[in-house]
């Protein structure tokens, strides 16, 4: 199908973590270990798709023993890295999720994904970050502060939406069509994320990157009509760089 289609296929490895509770950075170190078998089948089949991306987050941590989790976080990202290295050249990707609002994941803060994305990348070339713009807003950093740090890391790029406050109907990360009530992002929002991506040369003519949507219906909505609404949100964004 993809082939056919001509598209570009990336396999998100995170609904085998989240589906399933299971913690790549886990202090256990048997829960660790099975969290990267799963994560290492996860690649087994993104090459068997032909997928040109795999990408992981990272896992629950405590604030008294961050370092810890650092570490494994750190040795189970290596492994990932020489897995994928061994079948090909597809990038293996951490995305950048929050860290104390709703998945409360370790990367996390700007200052640590670079951290964690300069140790990674001095010893694997395979290794990237994904960002999402939903998650920046989670992480309560302004745009500019949280990508500048991690732009040269930066492989894959989602933009997406988010309801923030709290007890209000699709509150965390559950990437509502844009528009949504109470919600944060919308064309404004879209166009100053694609203005920075430019800024950095991310988004740029000779070599085009990946720049995709994350989003879904909420309760009964037209999955049709929350494609259509991103996609026009995105032509109006795109109209007014």
């Amino acid at each position: 199908m993809v082939e056919t289609a001509g598209l570009t296929l990336t396999y998100g490895a995170q609904p085998r973590m989240l589906t399933t509770g299971s913690n790549i950075n886990d202090l256990d170190p048997a829960k660790r270990q099975a969290a990267l078998d799963s994560l290492k089948a996860g690649i087994d089949e993104a090459y068997e798709l032909g997928a040109k991306g795999f990408a992981f987050l990272s896992g629950k941590y405590e604030d008294n023993t961050l370092e810890e989790s650092y570490a494994a976080l750190k040795d189970s990202t290596v492994q990932l890295c020489e897995h994928a290295a061994k079948q090909g050249d597809m990038p293996v990707l951490l995305e950048v999720f929050d860290y104390d609002f709703d998945k409360k994941s370790l990367i996390g803060p700007a200052p640590l994904a670079r951290r964690f994305a300069e140790d990674i990348k001095s010893r694997h070339q395979n290794f990237g970050l994904m960002v999402d713009l939903s998650h920046i807003l989670q992480i309560r950093e302004p745009l500019r502060e949280n990508i500048l740090p991690i732009a040269p890391y930066i492989r894959h790029a989602h933009i997406a939406n988010v309801v923030m406050q709290s007890g209000a109907e699709a509150v965390g990360d559950m990437h509502p069509r844009f528009g949504f009530p109470n919600s944060e992002i919308g064309v404004q929002g879209v166009m100053d994320f694609l203005r920075i991506l430019f800024d950095i040369g991310y988004l740029n003519a000779e070599n085009p990157p990946i720049v995709s949507f994350e989003v879904k219906p909420w309760g009964d909505e037209d999955p049709e009509l929350v494609i259509a609404n991103a996609k026009r949100v995105l032509n109006e964004a795109w109209a007014r760089l």
